[in-house]
């Protein structure tokens, strides 16, 4: 993104209050496309002067410049991977790290601490089910989340397959299950109708998604926003992978007993088959 480029190169310039105007903006860019001064200042907590000064320390001749290059930022997102592959520019290993670490801190620094604690509460209570629901762009990281979370306790489900199978798992659900939605823009269909079931339901659900005016946002109860810009014509899902191990770690720490015990067993049964080698030949 054209915006995040010059918040990166003018960072070690900015103020503490432009520092936090450009840390809104890279956290919800929609929100500053569609949105008001008086809406970042707030989103920021700062005064509407700090977003004018860092729009124009940015090189922007205003506040409504600044807006519509975050728009043209979006829509080049928001287009298929089929033309984006066009714009690709090959940059050096240098600007690849840069984006990547970029998604990582803005997925981690904008966490909201208090979401988190409660979806790590809700994830660590062993008398409530886990479902998780993915589209295919983030099934990878899912999976490695399902996998890793069920070795730290039971009752962890991954929910996906043909419209029979989602309906049927949803309808199975127990009201006090807690349910993580994973997707970011051009949202897949069966993602969103899924997560509409669930929240109808009334059971309680958290969503990982790119944006707060994201659809999954709009109906969890806590949403977690990832960085996923991207060099290439693909969306990133490397500060949506940080953000799951964080999860898993804080999970991990709060069963640390009963998961010890757990991990205990499986290493065991791994052990006696020796279903795992370093390699070697002895």
């Amino acid at each position: 993104m054209e915006v995040a480029e010059r918040i990166r190169s003018h960072g070690a310039s900015l103020t503490s209050a432009e520092r936090r105007v450009a840390e809104a903006i890279l956290a919800a860019p929609q929100a500053v496309g569609f949105g008001t001064v008086a809406d970042l200042a707030r989103a920021a907590d700062v005064g509407a002067a700090s977003v004018v000064r860092l729009a124009t320390k940015l090189g922007f001749e205003g506040y409504s410049d600044l807006q519509q290059c975050v728009q043209r930022d979006l829509t080049r997102q928001l287009r298929p991977a089929a033309e984006r592959i066009h714009d690709t520019v090959t940059g050096s290993r240098s600007d690849h790290a840069a984006a990547e670490l970029s998604n990582v801190r803005a997925t981690l620094e904008g966490l909201d601490e208090a979401a988190l604690e409660q979806l790590v509460e809700r994830l660590s209570d062993l008398s409530r089910s886990v479902a998780i629901i993915s589209g295919d762009a983030s099934a990878g990281v899912c999976h490695q989340f399902t996998y890793q979370l069920h070795q730290l306790r039971p009752g962890v489900s991954s929910i996906r397959g043909s419209e029979v199978t989602v309906r049927r798992e949803l309808a199975l659900l127990d009201e006090d299950a807690t349910v993580v939605v994973i997707d970011l823009r051009r949202y897949e269909q069966w993602v969103l109708d899924a997560h509409r079931i669930v929240h109808d339901r009334g059971i309680w659900s958290a969503g990982l998604t790119d944006s707060v005016l994201s659809p999954i946002a709009a109906i969890s109860a806590v949403t977690f926003l990832v960085g996923a810009s991207s060099m290439g014509p693909f969306d990133s899902h490397v500060g949506t992978l940080a953000l799951l191990n964080l999860i898993v770690i804080d999970v991990a720490t709060s069963l640390r007993q009963s998961a010890t015990e757990r991990l205990g067993v499986v290493e065991a049964v791994w052990s006696e088959g020796r279903s795992l080698t370093d390699g070697s030949t002895t």
